[in-house]
């Protein structure tokens, strides 16, 4: 796929050894590196996003697949903001499936993050008839990060944020030891708090959380 090849190319000639070394250690070692940071990465991916709209319009979940089964965490990164951005509004109700194999392969709270906000949370609003189903599937799962996932699909919505959801899913998961659990309750209970603050200490009061999930919720509120 020459899109593809050519993006290869541009990662390969603009890696940088110390930052490889110093992304891999940041991420604990889980995922190999270009060493591309971020704005240099999303720049050499716009150009060639330039010369190959039409295509990707067509081929969009073929590329993206396709980068996402590639070693370097770059490409997994791309793949997530191409499909983000070529499919928002315009998913099919198939893509349910697609993004949830997109958060549970290669995962970790980067991905997992941005999967969850601006792709599950983006679909669901777009496919509410799906919310409840998908969202039992995610809770009740043995996968930590679909747990996450159902905890923060809500971040962007503000006040449009289902709160009696919202708090049924931090309950739900209260009891877990999980660091990315715990944290992730008081990110999605803290971003909440931004529009609807009593809501929230009334919440955090009522339900006996982790500490480090009541801390991060309350922090920017009291």
């Amino acid at each position: 796929m020459e899109f593809i090849q050519k993006l290869q190319k541009a990662f390969e000639a603009n890696a940088n050894a110390e930052n490889q070394l110093q992304m891999q250690e940041y991420m604990r070692n889980l995922f190999h590196f270009h060493g591309i940071k971020a704005p240099l990465r999303k720049q050499l991916t716009k150009e060639l996003v330039a010369e190959y709209k039409p295509f990707l319009q067509k081929n969009i979940r073929d590329v993206v697949t396709k980068l996402y089964n590639l070693p370097q965490r770059e490409y997994h990164y791309t793949a997530m903001e191409l499909y983000q951005k070529f499919l928002n509004k315009k998913y099919e109700q198939t893509d349910g499936r697609f993004f949830t194999r997109m958060i549970t392969t290669h995962s970790w709270w980067d991905s997992v993050d941005f999967l969850a906000k601006h792709v599950f949370g983006k679909y669901l609003l777009q496919f509410p008839e799906q919310k409840r189903k998908m969202l039992d599937y995610y809770s009740e799962s043995d996968n930590m990060w679909l747990n996450r996932s159902a905890i923060l699909y809500q971040l962007s919505y503000k006040n449009d944020t289902d709160e009696a959801e919202l708090f049924k899913q931090c309950t739900l998961h209260k009891e877990s030891e999980e660091f990315f659990i715990q944290k992730a309750i008081g990110w999605a209970l803290r971003e909440y708090g931004k529009v609807q603050p009593e809501a929230v200490l009334n919440f955090v009061k009522s339900v006996t959380l982790k500490e480090l999930s009541e801390r991060e919720a309350i922090r920017r509120i009291v």
